[in-house]
């Protein structure tokens, strides 16, 4: 009796380590496959096109978004993804780059909010400016060391907001963002979970965005990726642009803070 349930320990103890090398040599194989993308990104040519546009004249007001100032001074982009979200005081608001983009969408070119906004996220057949605007702007931060500090009040405050949501529970199967980016070593099948605590994990989360996804054959920028996320919890899908997604934002690149900006990048 003894030796069958050793032998059962035996082949349990070979079929983990089994499953366990075979899943490191699936995760190798991915990671190859992401090294032979990065060689020739498709995100590239969405960024061509985002560079277009940003110097194209458009809208009622026929003109472009050269003098948009997306934190740094007006048509300055070197670092400026890199240093957002942050306070604007023509505004007096903390926003993003997308809800900068579209603030500048509507006050420089005359579009309206909702004009701006109707094609945020691409579909099969349907092109979206602002995943290619958003891809430009981003590449122009690629080698940068995020640096959102949140030092302004409402960043701060903002900030404050963002880690609440973080770890709140909520929804029809009490979950939070930290269940599942709350700890090390954590994955859903073959996707591995960062720990976007620490400043390593939130810099390699945040600065990869925006990023092509492999699976979804599409460029997507961190709004949608957050969206998604809590779309995937069981939240109450927040709006584009809304407060709570730029807060959420304000708290992960604060935390992120010191690390560099690899963008484009290259998601699962």
């Amino acid at each position: 009796m003894h030796s069958i349930v050793r032998a059962a320990l035996a082949a349990a103890t070979l079929g983990l380590a089994g499953a366990a090398l075979a899943q490191g040599s699936t995760m190798d194989e991915i990671a190859r496959y992401r090294e032979m993308l990065a060689d020739g990104n498709p995100a590239e040519l969405l960024e061509v096109k985002g560079e277009g546009l940003w110097k194209k004249a458009r809208g009622p007001k026929n003109a472009s978004l050269e003098q948009c100032d997306m934190g740094l001074g007006p048509g300055k982009l070197e670092g400026a993804y890199a240093q957002l979200p942050r306070y604007f005081a023509d505004t007096k608001k903390v926003m993003d780059a997308e809800s900068r983009l579209v603030h500048c969408m509507v006050s420089l070119q005359g579009f309206t909010q909702e004009e701006a906004t109707k094609n945020w996220y691409s579909k099969p057949g349907r092109d979206s400016d602002i995943e290619a605007l958003i891809t430009y702007i981003g590449a122009q931060s690629n080698g940068q060391k995020i640096n959102v500090p949140a030092r302004h009040p409402e960043e701060a405050r903002m900030a404050a907001i963002g880690e609440h949501i973080f770890y709140r529970r909520s929804g029809p199967q009490d979950f939070s963002c930290a269940i599942c980016h709350g700890q090390e070593g954590k994955r859903i099948r073959l996707q591995e979970l960062g720990n976007l605590t620490t400043q390593a994990g939130a810099g390699t989360a945040m600065g990869n965005w925006p990023s092509y996804r492999v699976s979804q054959g599409a460029v997507w920028t961190m709004q949608r990726r957050l969206i998604d996320c809590m779309r995937q919890a069981r939240w109450p899908e927040p709006s584009y642009l809304s407060d709570s997604i730029i807060a959420l934002e304000v708290f992960l690149q604060k935390t992120a803070t010191g690390t560099v900006m690899q963008t484009p990048g290259i998601k699962r």
